[in-house]
């Protein structure tokens, strides 16, 4: 959810990908910017899981949203309810880059995005049929909101990607105990205040969302005092009020020069 309009007109992009031809996008009309998008196969992994992936290529100089898409991206939605033999998927997210964008942030991926998916069936002895839909938002000059259909059955032993194996390692790295949160109503919703224990780095950026609930959050305001990084940031909700706000719920992402790191929920 943003506050940012940033939708100039809307276009629909459906590709089916039967099992023999998982990874191929049948021809089809792309909108402005989008090169294609299919869905990666991958492998079954000694657990029974399997490890699939999502590319997403763009034109040059077209980029896509991370899962918190800042000030003026567009929220990006991944449903994947009518898959069987799916008892869940989770999405392992690359570390994004920040963008600005007529003077606000943006949060995301220029050129290409690899997103691996690990999916966990219900019966690991059969195959999987895994129906993604996805909606997301591709901006340059103008800014594109996408929906595509990818459809696949996965089956066999397969073998590791090495897209969806650069996209694993590229996720931020993730620490435990390494923040303090204070939280307090305001106007229109919840400001969050964290200090966190981390050694100095360029370029520092704290990212803070809620994980399980979507709403609009604004950027950060950030100090440093030695190793100590105290960001702050404001949640707004749909409704413009203030709401409680669960401390273990929040995930705080720092980007920098020395790569990024993840920090899950803060201690009561």
């Amino acid at each position: 959810m943003t506050r940012f309009a940033a939708a100039q007109f809307s276009t629909a992009l459906c590709l089916a990908l039967a099992a023999p031809l998982a990874g191929q996008a049948q021809d089809t009309l792309l909108p402005p910017g989008m090169e294609g998008a299919e869905l990666l196969p991958g492998w079954q992994t000694p657990t029974g899981a399997r490890m699939a992936g999502v590319r997403i290529a763009l034109d040059k100089g077209w980029k896509t949203y991370w899962r918190s898409p800042g000030d003026a991206g567009i929220p990006p939605s991944l449903n994947f309810a009518d898959s069987q033999n799916v008892a869940r998927v989770t999405v392992h997210w690359p570390t994004p880059e920040i963008f600005d964008q007529n003077g606000l942030r943006s949060v995301g991926y220029d050129d290409e995005l690899i997103l691996p998916l690990e999916i966990t069936p219900a019966d690991p002895t059969q195959p999987v049929a895994l129906s993604a839909d996805l909606e997301f938002g591709i901006c340059h000059e103008i800014c594109v909101p996408v929906s595509v259909a990818l459809d696949a059955n996965l089956d066999g032993p397969g073998a590791p990607d090495p897209m969806i194996r650069t996209a694993l390692t590229e996720q931020p790295r993730p620490i435990d105990g390494g923040a303090r949160c204070t939280v307090e109503p305001i106007a229109d919703g919840m400001r969050v205040t964290a200090t966190i224990d981390l050694p100095e780095a360029a370029q520092e950026v704290a990212l803070f969302e809620l994980k399980s609930t979507p709403v609009w959050v604004s950027d950060t305001v950030a100090h440093r005092e030695g190793g100590q990084l105290t960001a702050m940031a404001e949640f707004v909700p749909e409704n413009a009020q203030p709401f409680a706000l669960d401390q273990n719920d929040l995930r705080i992402t720092v980007l920098s020069a020395e790569g990024a790191v993840e920090i899950n929920g803060c201690p009561d």
